[in-house]
C-alpha cells in the first residue's frame, strides 16, 4: 500500500507541474471569447484534482503553476508574466488563494481518512490475535504471528522473542506506549524508535515472562498509536503463555 501511495504522490507531483500548463495552453485559442474568471475556475478544478490525488506539496505546486500560466497565457499582455488589468490581478490572486485553501482542506481530509483506515486495520489485527489465542493455538504459533505483526507494525529490521526476565537494563516500550531514553520520553513520531535494540516486555500479573527484542529501522517515524497496539500484542502473547506457566 505504501508503494502504491508513493507512486500516486509522485505522479500527482509531476501532474502539478504540467497539467495547469496544458490546460492553460488549450484555452489560448478561446481567450478572446472566454471569460478569464471561467478560465480560472477550470484551473482551480485542476488544482483540486491534484490536491485530492496527491499530497500537500503537489497541491501547492499546482496552485503556483496554475497562477503563473494563467498570467502568462490568459491575461494581457499575453505571453508575458505581467498583468495590466486590475480585474485580472484580482482573479489571479483569487485563483492562488483558493488553490491554497483547497489544498489544505484536501490534505486534512486525507489525513483523517488515513487515520480511520489505520484504526480499522489495528482493530482487525488485534481481533485476529485474540482469536488465535482463544483458539488454543500452540505458543510457538502465537509468538511467530506476534513477531511478524510487530515487524510490519513498527517497520522493524528484526524481531525475536526471548523467554525469562531481562538480565540487564535496556531501552524499552513502556506499557502506555511511550519509549523512555535516559528518563525522558523519546519522540518516536519524529525521530523513530531508538536503536539498535530495544525491548517490549511480555508480562502477566506483574511478572515478566519474556520480551520481544526489537531492531528498529533508523529514522522511521512511529506513532504512539502503533506503539500502544504493539503493547496490546504483547499482552495477547502473555495470555497465550500464561496456561503454560501455570502448568509448569
Amino acid at each position: 500500500m505504501d508503494t502504491i501511495r508513493r507512486h500516486r504522490v509522485a505522479a500527482a507531483t509531476v501532474a502539478a507541474l504540467f497539467l495547469p500548463l496544458c490546460f492553460a495552453a488549450v484555452m489560448v485559442p478561446f481567450r478572446s471569447s472566454f471569460a478569464n474568471t471561467a478560465a480560472a475556475l477550470v484551473l482551480v478544478a485542476v488544482v483540486v484534482a491534484v490536491a485530492v490525488l496527491g499530497s500537500r506539496i503537489a497541491g501547492w505546486l499546482a496552485t503556483v503553476s496554475a497562477a503563473l500560466w494563467f498570467d502568462f497565457f490568459l491575461t494581457r499582455p499575453y505571453e508575458r508574466f505581467a498583468i495590466t488589468h486590475r480585474p485580472d490581478v484580482e482573479t489571479a490572486v483569487s485563483l492562488f488563494v483558493v488553490g491554497l485553501v483547497v489544498t489544505e482542506l484536501a490534505a486534512r481530509n486525507r489525513t483523517h481518512h488515513e487515520a480511520a483506515n489505520e484504526e480499522s486495520e489495528y482493530v482487525g489485527l488485534l481481533y485476529d490475535m485474540s482469536e488465535l489465542v482463544a483458539s488454543g493455538a500452540p505458543p510457538h504459533e502465537v509468538l511467530d504471528r506476534a513477531s511478524a505483526e510487530l515487524m510490519v507494525l513498527l517497520q522493524l529490521r528484526g524481531c525475536h522473542f526471548e523467554a525469562g526476565a531481562p538480565t540487564r537494563p535496556s531501552m524499552r516500550i513502556e506499557h502506555e506506549g511511550h519509549v523512555l531514553l535516559g528518563g525522558r520520553v523519546w519522540t518516536v513520531d519524529e525521530l523513530g524508535l531508538p536503536g539498535p535494540e530495544l525491548e517490549l516486555l511480555v508480562q502477566t500479573r506483574g511478572r515478566t515472562i519474556g520480551r520481544f527484542v526489537l531492531n528498529p529501522t533508523p529514522g522511521h517515524p512511529v506513532s504512539l498509536q502503533r506503539l500502544v497496539v504493539a503493547v496490546t500484542i504483547a499482552d495477547q502473547v502473555a495470555a497465550a503463555l500464561s496456561p503454560q506457566l501455570r502448568s509448569a
